[in-house]
């Protein structure tokens, strides 16, 4: 297999979905650059534009780019809930403007991160859109320990995820992560932005390491949009036994077309975010 070749010999699918691929990618530079002028000179929109991410690592497959972390605290009862950045008014284009951005461990975060695959006219984007930040458990847990103490709504405690250094399922080893499927900022919405938590002794220790994860992760537990920026598949941690087949079955895995990330390895990474429709 030669270095450019995303797909595995053994998917069997290679041809056709470079072929998709490609004409993605055409499409993609197409909307990249339309987004980038509009941002500048249209008023269809509010805010995009190139910005600055944290995203977990792509390492496979064709997705173009990482997908966003959220930032996470946990309350003085123990519950989690993701960090939703200062809201502000800016000035664009002689239109003044609300924007959710903060200076958060030595970075500038913003809701533009999340901004992608059509989260942008999401309600939870909007940056004075009334939630809690909790993360919340969805409607079709991906675990069976979550579906054994969850039902849909319930809140996370960091008691949840007491056995971290142990948990395993039937994918890959145990005692690398354990995770959850949520919601986050969704709440009484038709549109729910999902997102995937994880507790692990890999990301304490490389917190200890880093201003950014000090500031962004809180023991041991982070949380990422769990959305493939491929074509905005939702993929899976450790949630079926084919991942083994792309040497991903410890890390983020989409059965669609086979992209791969890992979770615990948080690079910068500059995208195009598309821009809010104005109301």
């Amino acid at each position: 297999m030669s270095a450019d070749d995303k797909y595995p010999e053994e998917s069997g699918r290679r041809r056709f979905v470079k072929g998709v691929v490609g004409g993605a990618t055409l499409a993609g530079l197409g909307v990249a650059g339309t987004v980038s002028v509009q941002s500048l000179t249209s008023a269809s929109g509010i805010g995009g534009g190139p910005v600055e991410a944290m995203t977990i690592d792509r390492t496979g497959g064709p997705a173009p780019y990482g997908m966003p972390q959220v930032p996470i605290e946990i309350d003085d009862e123990g519950y989690i809930r993701g960090v939703w950045p200062e809201v502000d008014t800016e000035e664009v284009q002689g239109v003044e403007v609300e924007i959710a951005r903060e200076e958060l461990g030595g970075l500038q975060y913003s809701q533009e991160w999340f901004q992608y695959c059509g989260h942008q006219s999401y309600e939870g984007l909007d940056p004075n859109f009334d939630s809690d930040n909790y993360f919340k458990s969805d409607s079709a847990p991906g675990y069976d320990w979550q579906a054994d103490v969850k039902d849909e709504g319930d809140r996370f405690h960091i008691d949840d995820f007491d056995d971290y250094e142990e948990w395993g399922n039937d994918v890959g080893n145990s005692g690398v992560g354990k995770p959850a499927t949520a919601t986050w900022r969704s709440e009484d919405t038709d549109n729910v932005i999902p997102v995937v938590i994880i507790r692990s002794s890999r990301m304490e220790e490389a917190a200890q390491e880093s201003e950014w994860l000090d500031a962004s992760t809180d023991e041991g537990v982070f949380a990422f949009v769990n959305k493939c920026t491929h074509f905005c598949c939702v993929p899976g941690y450790k949630r079926t036994g084919e991942s083994a087949r792309y040497n991903a079955e410890d890390r983020v895995y989409c059965q669609c077309h086979q992209s791969v990330y890992d979770p615990f390895n948080i690079v910068s990474t500059l995208y195009i975010a598309l821009p809010r429709p104005q109301d």
